[in-house]
């Protein structure tokens, strides 16, 4: 059976997304930040990305992480486009050219949104109130205007950025957008990009994936 390493919260969530669309079996290996814990290396305390169990199967020391079957993948975006590549149906690409549009959009996805909507995210809600910085968050705002206008532009046609479905490369694209949803100005400003999101997020995997994200500790 196929093994996620991480948790709910953390960017496993993409994978399990991805594995409870296609209706994938998976075992959720519980793998906490090393940060979050005072101190990583002590005995007794949970496996985490320090611990030496972990650095022996990514020693990058991050999560998710995915045995499947032996094939050992890091970098959820990645693992993402694996598992729906080999897995098939709808989601995965219906041929060559939809491959790179695939990979393209997920690549886009990595450089273009997420350094800056993570920053959106820490700044404006997740850091303890002390810890935000308005500036860093106005700034990251600023420089998602560009590329949420042409997300915009990419969905106008059928409301999907690759093949007019729903593919993997949706999962991909809203779980970087999801960081800046603490920034309403940019969905306001591309209506489209926001339709998209609420759509995605309606469907039954993702509600069930974040309901048990949830659950666990903050």
């Amino acid at each position: 059976m196929l093994k996620i390493y991480g948790l709910y919260r953390s960017r496993a969530t993409r994978n399990i997304w991805l594995c409870d669309e296609l209706g994938v079996p998976y075992e959720l290996v519980p793998v906490i930040q090393a940060n979050r814990l005072g101190t990583p290396g002590a005995a007794g305390i949970s496996l985490n990305t320090k611990s030496p169990e972990f650095l022996k199967l990514n020693p990058n020391g991050h999560i998710p992480s995915i045995d499947d079957g032996g094939l050992v993948l890091h970098e959820s975006l990645g693992i993402n486009l694996y598992l729906a590549k080999k897995h098939g149906g709808p989601l995965a690409p219906a041929n060559l050219a939809e491959d790179g549009q695939m990979t393209t959009w997920t690549a886009w996805a990595l450089t273009e949104i997420e350094p800056q909507s993570i920053q959106v995210l820490y700044h404006r809600v997740a850091k303890p109130v002390a810890e935000r910085d308005p500036k860093i968050a106005d700034a990251a705002v600023e420089a998602l205007k560009a590329p949420f206008a042409v997300l915009d532009k990419a969905l106008a046609a059928t409301g999907y950025v690759v093949g007019g479905r729903f593919t993997v490369t949706d999962i991909n694209l809203a779980e970087c957008v999801r960081y800046a949803m603490a920034a309403p100005e940019l969905f306001e400003a591309n209506p489209n990009v926001k339709a998209w999101l609420a759509k995605v997020q309606a469907r039954p995997a993702f509600k069930a994936m974040m309901a048990k994200r949830e659950l666990e500790p903050a």
